[in-house]
């Protein structure tokens, strides 16, 4: 689910010190993404909501959402009234972030739970 390759990549651009601060701020802005997801909002807002979505994943590798946002952001193009199944896009989000997570040195691991955002996602589905 997750692509190591890239983390690593993002570690080494980033530098070893700033990783652990730009992992809990992905993790915070996609926590607020997801939670403001709303598949009511019409084609347009959700295409622009998974294409952000998107773009964070494949920041950190999470290859499986970056695949549902990538069919949900098509389809949302073509107008289609449920673009993406949301219960799978949570679902994979939050199994890739647990997986992100436990995959991680454990001294990157306190340095991000030590942020109050990443302690516990704010999904409410």
């Amino acid at each position: 689910m997750i692509e190591w390759a890239r983390v690593e990549e993002l570690r080494s651009e980033v530098g070893p010190e700033n990783f652990p601060e730009v992992v809990a701020l992905f993790l915070e802005e996609t926590d607020a993404a997801m939670a403001a997801l709303n598949p009511d909002a019409g084609p347009a807002k959700v295409r622009q909501a998974l294409h952000f979505l998107k773009g964070a994943a494949l920041n950190l590798g999470l290859r499986a959402m970056v695949a549902l946002c990538r069919q949900g952001e098509r389809c949302a193009i073509c107008g289609s009234p449920m673009p993406v199944d949301f219960a799978a896009l949570t679902d994979t989000y939050l199994r890739a972030r647990a997986e992100l997570l436990a995959g991680l040195p454990d001294e990157i691991q306190g340095q991000i739970r030590n942020s109050a955002s990443a302690s516990s996602p704010v999904i409410s589905r």
